[in-house]
This record gives C-alpha cells, structure tokens and sequence, in this order.
C-alpha cells in the first residue's frame, strides 16, 4: 500500500544552482539569520541611544569662544553676542557647489552616511590599525560636533551614525548645510560664514564672489594654517585645489576656473578687522590660532583661560589715561576725542603701549597696544622704537655679568670695560633683538626695541638671570569642559643671579619697586620701565608720526607720579 504526499516545489534558487552546492547556501542563509540578530539589536540599541538627544540643538546658535583672565573672570562678552546666523537665501550656489568640491561630493545624494565611501575609509584603517580615515559626511559632522563628539572609537562612530540619521530625517539638506556653515571655524577669530565674510572681505555672505568662495571653502581644513591674514599663499592653493575639484567633478569649466582666477582678491586691512575687541585679545587671538590644530578649533564652545590680570590691566590703562591726558592739557595737544578727523585722517596725538610679564613665568599679566582700539587697532606693543637710556640696565647686566664695575648713570663709562659686541650678546640673551650698532652710541642707546622686548628684558632681570618664554594663554576647555591644551612656562638661563641684582642697580627705588623714566636723545620717544615684586612692565610713550614729546618738562614728574599712583604690583 502506498502513501501519497504532495510535491512541494523547490525553491527558485535550488533550481537554478547544483545540487551540491544547496547545502552551503542553506548554511550561509542560517548563519546569515543568526548574525542578523545582534546587528538588529545593535541597530535598535544605537537609536535608542540616539533618540537621547534633543535635535533642537542643531539649529541654535552655536557657542562661540569665550576669553578668561587669570583669574576665571571672563573678560570677553559670550562668543555668540556679537554672531549672525545666515539663512540658506544668503548662501551663494558657487559656494555650496565649492563645499561639496572639497568635503562632501554626494551630499544631495546619500541619506547622511556615504556607504562608498565609509567602506572605502574602513579598509583604510583596517590597514592602518588606525583611525585615519573618517569619510565623514557634512551631516555626520555637524552631529558630531554639535554634540561634541570627538573620541575616536567605533562606539562613538555608530552613535554619530545613528545621531546622522535622526538629523537627515529631522532637517533638510539645505538646512543641515546651512547650520553646518553658521556653526563651523575659520580662522582668525571668525565664527561662521558670517563672520568670515566680514572678517575676510568686509562683505556679507550673498555678496561673496566666487572667487571669494572657493578661497573660504579652502579654509575649512586647516583654519589657522590657511588662514589668508597668516599665509596668503597656501590659503590660495587650497582656493585653487578647490576649483580643480569642481573641475573634475563637471561643475565648471577651465575657461570658468581661469576667469574665476583672474578675478583680484582683496582681504580687509589690519585696521578693518572686526574680529577681536582688545589689544590683549587681538594678541590671544593670534596665539590661539598657533596653538590648536584645525579639528580641534573648527567649531566653537572653547573656553580660553589667559594670563591676563584684568584688575591690574584695568589700572594700568586708567593711570597710564589719566598721565597722558595731563600732560595734554598742559601742552594744549590735541585729545583724540576732541580733535577733528581732517579728509579721513585721524589726528596726531600721543599714544602708549604697555605690556607687563611675570617674572617668574613669563605669562602677560596686561597688554596695550595702544590708546584706543575702535580708533586704531595697530599693536605698538609689538612695534621697535628707539631706546636711548632705557638701555641702560643691560649694558649694566653685561658688564656685571664679565665681572666689571656698574657705573649707575653712567652707561657709556660702564659699556666701554667690555664693547658694543659683548653688550649686543647679553641683551639677546635677555630677549632684546636689536639691531645694534657695533659702536660706543650702543652704550648712549641707539638701539630699538618693542615694549614686549623690553618687558621680557627687565623680567630676566628680576628673575635671577632667568628668562621666561612670554605667553597669554595659559589653558584650553573644549565645549564639553575638558582641558585640550595647558601651558608650561619656558625658561633658559640669560645671564646670572649676582649679574641680574647688579643690572637693577642702575633703576630707581620707588614703593618697593624699581623704576626708570627717561626719553631718548632725539625726544620722540619716552619710556617707563617698572620692575616691581612680580611683573615687569614696559611702557612707551610717542607720537605714530616721529614728534618731539620729551620737550615737554612736566613729561618726568607726570610719569614718576604714574608711576606711584601704580602701587607695586
């Protein structure tokens, strides 16, 4: 008797296939099956990690950087105060096209993540043993970085990929590239297009040519690197390997590349940057951008504890006024805020530059750069200006320092034991860079230097021969509050101890401190130097234009008084 069962027909694959080939397939499917599992479980595990986030912090404003004296006081307004967020109609086509050129090309494409090119990126690192390459999307950056995401590890990866996906599903591209421009750094001070724009060109962001554009956009990788206000020449590569992408990708020709070329770049002056606030911030600018590298300032929210004392800064501005401003009534000069501005010029009145560096560490308590900085923003303290007998105490720590007589007051007796070349050796030693004359007017001081150079100096010689490495900036705070960066203070030996006590002879006592007020020979320029139990402060007092001051028989006895109202910090 025989027992009917129905046919059951093979599977489609079964037929098309050998037969002993259906065993192996059977098994790949099920092992397929059970990995899937835990991949799924992954997947869920990483959106419910991701669902976390509130993506309403996205579209806000992102956090600028934020200054802080030495003593955690902030001494600039919230870094977003001064920012401007763009809308998508302020975006030029030639800058996006630029920006897809040079960080992501299948931007409008992919759905966040490039799969081709995070597989490619994932071989590479296989390779490497390293996470060199990130093949990250203009989406998987801005949820990165707007949830400050910076550990390099596969568990940060997949929650920046889950993040990346919530963000595609929640914003448009147009929106995820408009919030990734107003949030990204570009250097000298400038956060989001914005800013750059007017920092850069002194223009808003629609009016952006394209050669503008692709210069901008060249800026992304490296801000401080290729910034066109430190080198001009490399921001113009990164501008030109821009526009060949755009080539290459079919977006222009090179008739448009060459015309685009041709086109003149002119960045805003020194004078026109809108950037920075101060002098002493001007400066911690410009050391921030030598400091950190492009991924770690390509976004905002840093915290930047400075050296700065902002008391004793606040002081030395106030007295330092008030001096000046005395010595203007008496000489009936001009005042800048009385006098008129004749065809655009701003009128000749005095100005001053002080900086003061802590003996023992070399960090710049307070930094001036000038008399007003809405009215010009040139740095004086990093100007040269003639010396004349402010030389004096390192011609006297280079005599006493080869065992010859200190001769106070008498710098060309006491330069004359040992000449002009073994001067000019230990005032390098001391931080002075000359140049110098290889004659006897060395020891009557015709010599230049800045006010920082001189506050170096008089700090050497009130730390014992020992000279510090000037700093502003003694620490750095990411967004997320953790310490990227900390300074330790520099030192070498200039010259030594009984050399350094010997120098200081030839500067007046005064409340504890030790003081110098004198002018050079031509009268154009006056000094004060000021050595006091913890800072050295250099300050200068002149005319931009080369004009007699030290006339002026007040001039003395006003900075003595200065000098004592200062007390002896």
């Amino acid at each position: 008797m025989s027992t009917w069962r129905p046919i059951t027909p093979e599977p489609f694959w079964q037929r098309w296939l050998p037969a002993w080939m259906h065993g192996p397939v059977k098994l790949v499917f099920v092992l397929g099956l059970i990995a899937l599992v835990p991949l799924l479980g992954m997947a869920f595990f990483y959106l419910m990690l991701a669902m976390r986030f509130d993506l309403d912090e996205v579209a806000k404003l992102p956090a600028g950087t934020t200054f802080y004296d030495r003593d955690g006081i902030q001494i600039s307004a919230p870094g977003g105060a001064g920012r401007q967020l763009v809308t998508r109609g302020d975006i030029p086509d030639f800058l996006v096209k630029s920006l897809r050129a040079r960080e992501d090309a299948r931007f409008f494409e992919h759905s966040g993540v490039d799969v081709r090119g995070l597989a490619r990126a994932t071989v590479r690192n296989i390779k490497d043993r390293d996470f060199t390459q990130g093949a990250s999307t203009l989406s998987m950056q801005l949820a990165r970085n707007t949830f400050k995401m910076k550990q390099k590890s596969l568990h940060r990866k997949f929650l920046e990929i889950a993040l990346t996906l919530r963000v595609e599903a929640r914003y448009s591209k147009d929106e995820i590239l408009t919030h990734y421009l107003n949030r990204i750094y570009f250097g000298a001070g400038a956060d989001g297009i914005a800013q750059a724009a007017r920092t850069y060109f002194g223009k808003a962001t629609r009016d952006l040519s394209d050669g503008e554009c692709a210069l901008i956009v060249g800026i992304i990788r490296g801000p401080h690197i290729f910034s066109p206000f430190r080198n001009l020449d490399a921001a113009l590569e990164q501008r030109n390997q821009t526009l060949n992408r755009l080539i290459a990708m079919g977006l222009i020709d090179k008739t448009r590349r060459d015309a685009i070329l041709a086109q003149p770049i002119k960045l805003v002056s020194e004078e026109q940057r809108e950037t920075q606030t101060s002098y002493a911030l001007q400066a911690a600018r410009r050391e921030l951008d030598g400091i950190l590298e492009s991924d770690d300032i390509k976004f905002g929210g840093l915290s930047v504890y400075t050296t700065l004392d902002a008391g004793w800064q606040n002081r030395l501005e106030a007295e330092l006024t008030r001096a000046v401003e005395d010595l203007e009534r008496e000489k009936t000069w001009p005042h800048p805020t009385e006098a008129a501005h004749i065809s655009g010029t701003p009128p000749l009145y005095i100005q001053y530059a002080a900086v003061t560096t802590e003996t023992r560490t070399g960090g710049i308590l307070a930094l001036i750069g000038g008399r007003n900085y809405s009215d010009s923003r040139f740095d004086r303290t990093r100007s040269s200006r003639d010396l004349g007998s402010a030389f004096e105490p390192f011609i006297a720590a280079a005599a006493a320092e080869r065992g010859k007589l200190v001769l106070p007051g008498k710098p060309v007796q006491t330069g004359r034991q040992i000449g002009p070349a073994e001067v000019e050796r230990i005032a390098k030693r001391c931080g002075i860079d000359g140049p110098f004359l290889q004659t006897e007017d060395l020891f009557r001081g015709s010599v230049a230097a800045t006010p920082l150079e001189m506050s170096v100096g008089l700090a050497t010689l009130g730390n014992q021969g020992k000279r510090a490495r000037p700093y502003l900036i003694q620490k750095i705070k990411d967004s997320a509050g953790e310490v990227i960066y900390t300074h330790k203070p520099v030192l070498s030996a200039a010259i030594s101890a009984p050399a350094a006590t010997d120098a200081t002879s030839v500067l007046e006592r005064s409340n504890g401190t030790r003081c110098f007020t004198g002018a050079t020979g031509s009268e154009r320029d006056a000094w004060t130097l000021r050595l006091g139990p913890g800072g050295a402060t250099a300050i200068w007092l002149g005319f931009d234009k080369p004009t007699a001051i030290a006339r002026e028989p007040r001039l003395k006895s006003l900075l003595d008084e200065f000098v004592k109202r200062l007390g002896n910090k």
